[in-house]
């Protein structure tokens, strides 16, 4: 009972996903495939026309303008012809398509190339970056949108796959980019997004040889089977080479993100410091060093206590090696500039700051006084030296100074006075010498330490 009930289970599952019943017959999927990969008459100018419209997009950063671009483009035809042909072994197919795509792809990036050499903008954009550093995701969304393509052109409902997959796999901006690479000679901006192209190419490909072959379409009449294995086997290797960069560029963005992030934790839990605003962070790996700089604004901090004190705790985010550079600012910006400042809340934090001076001031010259005190302190041997030597002339060394004595097992602390002297011969005024220090410097009790055996040693 159990058996029957799981296999009316899985039939019913199964029946969800059978393809037979939907789909068109090969020829009829062949003949849409074959009429798309011809690139003469309309369809290059067409492909100019988007190329240029897809230019004009990146150029102003807009991406309504790309997305309407990629739907009028025509270059999904010989890429899905090039699956089509390794699949079904018609090698006079897969020679058209390589053909006219290569046709294709050089009047797309001559055509954009011409266009930023006339254009009057040559900054790039956010969407024009963004079609320079392709990764093991450009990869997955090429596969599988060439999966979808493949499966809607042998399906008797279309619907808007097909444009949808031209939008998903985004052809046409990585060609423009390439363009704008060659116009401003910029090669790493025209390798990256050739490279990008390549990558959605390749792997629209794939996914659709693979999607022919699961499909059970019938091959052409081989003269040669061994060509078709090596074909094969070219088709194969080209994937893997094209792949293996885009998981090493996958590696590095994955390790920035991370890194980014960790940064970002630090600068939250660790540097938030009353009378003090992080303005900003800028966290980068350059040829594999790692740097945190921090612009703080506010009360101003000793530097290298700071520094020390923040250093100390990157390990414990995964920080371990970075080089933290701690910039303090804006606290000795003028009032004018404070009024030409349009954001009222760094206008708000640099008010806090000058607010700060005064109680900054204060804390400067309390430690001033504290320095003094302590110089004090030390020249107290220097200014009594003479009396000693008359009073008594036995002691030929005298250090005076303070020190904090803390009970083993209490945190109670004690600060009491040291007179460490060293004397030649018999010295047997001790008492005495102790009352003298006492009233000399005005304090209520002192010890005296004998050191004479550690001098003349």
């Amino acid at each position: 009972m159990n058996n029957s009930f799981l296999n009316k289970f899985s039939n019913y599952f199964a029946s969800y996903f059978t393809l037979s019943e939907y789909m068109v017959p090969q020829s009829d999927a062949e003949k849409e495939i074959r009429d798309g990969v011809s690139f003469r008459g309309t369809n290059i100018v067409i492909l100019v026309i988007a190329i240029l419209i897809a230019s004009l997009g990146l150029n102003t950063n807009s991406t309504a303008v790309i997305i309407g671009a990629m739907l009028i483009s025509p270059l999904m035809g010989p890429i899905i012809g090039l699956g089509l042909g390794v699949g079904i072994q018609d090698f006079d197919l897969l020679k058209r398509s390589l053909r006219n795509l290569a046709m294709a792809a050089g009047f797309s990036v001559i055509a954009s190339t011409v266009y930023f050499l006339i254009s009057p903008v040559s900054e790039g954009h956010s969407e024009l970056l963004a079609r320079t550093s392709p990764t093991i995701y450009d990869v997955l969304i090429g596969f599988f949108g060439g999966a979808a393509g493949i499966v809607a052109i042998g399906s008797r409902s279309k619907g808007n796959v097909i444009p949808g997959v031209a939008i998903a796999t985004a052809l046409m901006p990585p060609l423009c980019t390439a363009g704008y690479g060659l116009a401003t000679m910029q090669l790493s901006y025209f390798l990256g997004a050739f490279y990008l192209f390549l990558i959605n190419s390749i792997f629209i490909a794939l996914s659709t040889f693979i999607g022919v072959k699961l499909m059970k379409y019938k091959p052409v009449a081989a003269d040669n089977p061994e060509r078709a294995r090596r074909v094969r086997r070219l088709v194969y290797s080209i994937a893997v080479l094209t792949i293996l960069p885009s998981i090493y560029l996958t590696y590095t963005m994955l390790r920035d993100n991370r890194f980014n992030m960790n940064a970002s934790r630090f600068v939250a839990a660790e540097c938030n410091i009353p009378g003090t605003h992080v303005l900003g962070f800028n966290a980068g790996i350059n040829h594999g060093q790692r740097s945190l700089s921090i612009t703080i604004i506010g009360r101003p901090l000793p530097e290298d206590s700071l520094q020390l004190a923040l250093s100390s705790k990157l390990k414990f985010y995964g920080l371990s090696g970075t080089e933290l550079n701690i910039i303090q600012g804006a606290s000795a910006q003028s009032a004018t500039d404070v009024a030409g400042m349009s954001d009222s809340s760094i206008r708000d934090v640099f008010e806090l700051a000058q607010a700060q001076i005064s109680a900054r001031q204060t804390t400067i010259d309390s430690l001033r006084a504290i320095i003094a005190f302590r110089a004090i302190d030390d020249s107290v041997s220097l200014k009594i030296a003479p009396e000693i030597k008359v009073l008594f002339p036995q002691i030929t060394d005298i250090a005076v100074s303070r020190a904090v004595f803390n009970p083993i097992g209490t945190s109670k602390l004690d600060t009491t006075h040291l007179a460490l002297i060293a004397y030649s011969g018999r010295f047997g005024k001790r008492t005495e010498l102790q009352r003298y220090l006492q009233a000399r410097l005005n304090i209520k009790h002192i010890n005296i330490v004998d050191v004479s055996d550690d001098i003349t040693k």
